[in-house]
């Protein structure tokens, strides 16, 4: 599949994780063309990555064999307006954004059908990803089992029912933001404490995998997971970051959510 010509509209974030997690596997695809109202997010691209060429505009992109669509939600109506009539009839539009469905995408493309949305995560870029997929029933099962292929390059990726995206986005994909500001601070701790960098990168990374690993396969139901451990710092405090948890993800599910 990456020998085909790829399109990506914003330049963006999620297309540098995307790129980054190509690269790092060795497959990176020989034609690829960006368009972004950002300089500076072209610019860092170019910088990164010497395959990438700038678009004049979106419409340049959408007439590429395989487009990806790497906008916040808001900007897409208009986006889609502008490019509907430049589409190839065999080329497949991938939605990175955690709405619009694809029947309003298809829609608002004036009925253009082939097309997949992908909820890549953060960990993408070192192909370590967690990233739900749904496709266009247009799609065929051979170009569904390509996408896939492709999409496996940045890590896991499985096919989930649309309704479920929103969930999906805001528990799995954003995710990581939710930990990383507790691990570096644990990093610190730790280099404050007299370890050394070696030690506490090593140290973080085993026990974040064993706690998953313990979480999933020791049989224990959580309330005997929790209890492996004596040492509670935080137990007057975890009524109350419980509470923060879910009143700002909900907030976020109820702004995602179908």
């Amino acid at each position: 599949m990456t020998d085909r010509a790829f399109g990506f509209i914003g330049g963006g974030r999620i297309t540098r994780i995307i790129l980054g997690g190509l690269e790092r596997a060795g497959k990176m695809p020989g034609n690829i063309v960006v368009a972004d109202t950002s300089a500076e997010s072209l610019d860092k691209l170019r910088s990164k990555f010497v395959k990438v060429t700038v678009a004049r505009n979106n419409r340049q992109v959408a007439e590429q064999d395989v487009i990806f669509l790497a906008l916040h939600p808001p900007a897409i109506p208009d986006t889609l307006k502008d490019i509907k009539d430049s589409l190839k009839t065999n080329a497949m539009l991938i939605s990175l954004a955690p709405k619009p469905p694809i029947a309003m995408l298809s829609e608002m493309l004036g009925g253009f059908k082939r097309i997949a949305r992908l909820l890549p995560n953060a960990p993408s870029i070192v192909n370590k990803g967690c990233n739900p997929v749904v496709f266009s029933p247009s799609l065929s099962s051979n170009e569904k089992e390509e996408l896939m292929s492709f999409f496996s390059l940045l890590g896991d990726c499985f096919e989930v029912a649309e309704e479920k995206f929103a969930a999906f986005a805001v528990c799995i994909t954003g995710g990581p933001n939710y930990l990383w500001f507790q691990l570096y601070e644990l990093m610190e701790l730790g280099k404050s404490f007299g370890l050394s960098k070696q030690e506490t990168e090593r140290g973080i990374a085993g026990m974040v995998q064993g706690v998953v690993t313990t979480m999933f396969n020791a049989g224990l139901p959580p309330e005997e997971v929790m209890d492996l451990i004596p040492m509670k710092p935080f137990a007057e405090e975890e009524a109350r970051i419980k509470s923060i948890y879910r009143s700002k993800i909900e907030e976020l599910y109820q702004k995602l959510k179908p």
